[in-house]
């Protein structure tokens, strides 16, 4: 099966987001925004430049201002077949000429800007030494939501992504697990998200036995026996959003013991899911799902944060944890994910993405959240 075409985000949907991004950094006192090559370049732009280049890329973004994007004149070509190209001004340069000198004409000699988590230090050094009064911080810090609430066609992409995900599983539950290595499986995980149309695959979990108690365990040579609780951990992109899913299965007949413990982390994701709703804080998702477990008894066993947000990265803000008081808001997309490890014995997790509506929340991710026995 092949994956289905993207839709098609047009110059007028960047161009809104590139308005988007300036208005809301100068509401945030923001002089503007300076993007380097990567999500949110894609995000804005739908432009990806190749990859390990040391040239300098930049998208500048200002309220008031025409965006423009300095490129290397010899990707330039590239860069005006963009699909947002038609939104922004291209502003390139040639080997010999200073990139940074050009960029600075650009900006307030001021200013303190938004710059992009993963833009090169040998970039923003430069910055800073061609633009002396100048001041920095990253985007995540300044403009954490940028990208974190959807629009309809965001939304089809990602429950496009979740239904991959979740055919894979219905795959993956009829695949042998007892006698092969957690490696042969997450190969297995591998080649149904890409059969199903992921264009990239992030990770593969497959943690058996013992390893279970280890949330981002690296599929290893470990061979699966009959009795084992396996918690398996998937996903990537596809068209361009993510996909993140688990599921917690077993080799034969369970205990009495994992099946209650699967049974409480079942309760526990129910927990969360119902807790979002638009306006609820971030935490009380993370409070809902964490005190199902806790009044069960294994609050110490449950070891991370209730969720992350997902879209074109497949972490992103906002995050479901204590202390997180950020309003939930319609549109936005992030995973509920309880677990509970108990070291040295096995784990168990169980993982949707969801999206807040006007009214509540829907679930991205459709399969069984009950115990699946596998052979």
């Amino acid at each position: 099966m092949t994956g289905s075409t993207a839709a098609s985000f047009t110059a007028d949907d960047y161009r809104a987001r590139m308005e988007r991004a300036a208005r809301t950094a100068a509401e945030a006192g923001l002089a503007g925004l300076l993007v380097a090559p990567g999500p949110d370049l894609v995000w804005l732009t739908g432009y990806t430049p190749p990859a390990a280049t040391e040239r300098l890329t930049l998208l500048v973004l200002a309220a008031g201002q025409d965006p423009v994007l300095v490129v290397p004149a010899l990707e330039a070509p590239d860069a005006h077949r963009a699909a947002g190209a038609a939104a922004l001004t291209l502003r390139d340069w040639t080997d010999g000429k200073d990139p940074y000198a050009a960029t600075a004409a650009l900006l307030d000699a001021s200013g303190r800007f938004g710059i992009s988590d993963n833009a090169w230090a040998l970039h923003l050094l430069a910055l800073q030494q061609a633009m002396p009064g100048t001041s920095y911080a990253s985007l995540t810090e300044v403009l954490p939501m940028l990208r974190a609430v959807k629009d309809a066609a965001e939304l089809d992409l990602m429950a496009a992504a979740g239904a991959a995900a979740d055919a894979t599983f219905e795959e993956i539950r009829n695949v042998p697990f007892a006698g092969r290595r957690e490696s042969e499986v997450a190969a297995d995980l591998d080649r149904l998200l890409r059969r199903h149309g992921h264009e990239q695959v992030d990770f593969t979990i497959v943690a058996s036995g013992p390893n279970g108690a280890n949330p981002h365990h690296e599929a290893g040579d470990r061979v699966i026996a009959r009795g084992d609780t396996v918690v398996l951990d998937f996903g990537g992109l596809r068209d361009g959003y993510g996909s993140d899913t688990s599921r917690t299965v077993h080799v034969g007949e369970p205990t009495d013991e994992e099946r209650r413990v699967h049974d409480i982390v079942r309760e526990a994701q129910e927990a969360g899911f119902r807790a979002v709703r638009p306006g609820a804080a971030c935490q009380d998702v993370d409070r809902a799902a964490r005190e199902v477990i806790a009044d069960a008894g294994y609050g110490e066993y449950f070891i991370h944060r209730t969720g992350h947000g997902i879209g074109v990265t497949t972490h992103e803000p906002p995050y479901m944890i204590e202390g997180e008081e950020r309003p939930l808001v319609p549109g936005m997309c992030f995973s509920v994910e309880p677990g509970i490890y108990l070291p040295g014995r096995f784990g168990v997790r169980i993982e949707d993405i969801v999206t807040v509506t006007e009214d509540g929340a829907r679930r991205l991710n459709t399969t069984t959240r009950e115990l699946v026995i596998v052979e």
